[in-house]
């Protein structure tokens, strides 16, 4: 009589949600944690929200009715848990409340300045991938070398420079010193925005994006150059280059896909310095995007608006790591093929 046949039994299946659901999940997280935490930090601020829209001098010539009906008015002495319930029932209408500063809808403040700060952000974001990428590669096939010392050597430079004072110089040379870009804005002094054209509009935004993209360059640049070293240690370019291949054939047939996956990580995990610098390259070129309102915001004590701008950082953020993600998928199917398998593990 022979053995029973061995059943396997597999353990159920783990449910879990689909991707796309679980980013939208962790989005609206970060969104709402966010929110929470610019609202704490806005009311742990000194700054009183009455005082800094009025002026010192306004605000001591009102009686106490008067500072009191204000107060109530702009919810300064409202407690933390009761404004933000108010500020939330509104955002999930769609409505982010007024902005003191500035008098109009938050909406609307953040959708014109938003237009202006991710055209900056979007070219010095792409300068900033492309020029870290080339140089990267140029310095990292030449080891030792040269260019490989320049390159190495301006890159720890700019990286020990803040991005408002690499800003300053760039103003001090090319706009008063050579005259080639204005001295700062969006568009020309005195000239109505929609009378200007796109080719005004660019010029006055070459400047920033450029300031912009160098001073997050070197990071990519840097990491770019330790890539290709190891690239081009391996075996399979000892390989080729016995063969008779030259360095040149051997990054664009053998190394160029390793250079890139990494390259592209970094450059889309760095949307976040990108919209960090923004803030100091837009107070030094009086540039009117998110970043300088933000600092408007900050310094009168305005929750609503610096809470739409946070929500906007976050969300550009995200999109940047996301972007990364389908990206790396991509180029290495691996990563893709990983994810299936992962996928159907579970």
């Amino acid at each position: 009589m022979g053995l029973p046949d061995q059943v396997t039994v597999r353990a159920p299946r783990a449910w879990r949600l689909p991707r796309p659901a679980a980013v939208a999940l962790r989005l609206v997280a970060l969104l709402a944690a966010t929110s929470v935490v610019t609202f704490a930090l806005v009311a742990a601020s000194p700054v009183d929200p009455v005082k800094a829209n009025l002026g010192q001098a306004a605000y001591a010539q009102m009686s106490d009715a008067q500072r009191a009906e204000l107060a109530e008015y702009w919810g300064a002495d409202t407690p933390l848990p009761q404004r933000y319930a108010h500020w939330l029932e509104g955002a999930l209408r769609g409505d982010l409340g007024q902005s003191l500063r500035f008098g109009r809808p938050v909406t609307e403040v953040v959708g014109e300045r938003s237009a202006n700060s991710l055209a900056l952000m979007a070219g010095a974001w792409l300068l900033a991938g492309v020029l870290g990428l080339a140089l990267g590669v140029a310095a990292g096939a030449r080891r030792g070398g040269p260019l490989d010392r320049a390159v190495t050597g301006i890159c720890l430079v700019l990286s020990s420079m803040p991005s408002f004072w690499l800003g300053l110089v760039a103003l001090m040379v090319f706009s008063v010193g050579l005259g080639w870009f204005p001295l700062g804005f969006s568009v020309p002094i005195g000239v109505d925005a929609t009378q200007v054209s796109w080719a005004s509009r660019l010029h006055h935004l070459v400047l920033p994006a450029l300031v912009l993209g160098v001073a997050n360059a070197p990071s990519i640049a840097l990491h770019t150059r330790e890539k290709t070293i190891e690239v081009m240690q391996g075996d399979y370019a000892r390989f080729a280059l016995s063969r008779g291949e030259t360095r040149r054939q051997v990054l664009l047939r053998h190394g160029l896909r390793n250079l890139v996956l990494p390259a592209v990580t970094l450059e889309c995990a760095s949307v976040g310095e990108v919209f960090g610098g923004s803030v100091l390259v837009e107070q030094v070129f009086s540039y009117p995007g998110l970043g300088q309102a933000a600092v408007t915001a900050g310094l009168g004590g305005d929750a609503p608006l610096l809470v739409a701008i946070a929500l906007a950082s976050a969300v550009v953020v995200f999109a940047g790591n996301a972007a990364g993600d389908v990206i790396c998928a991509l180029v290495d199917p691996r990563i893709r093929e990983g994810r299936r398998e992962a996928h159907g593990a579970s």
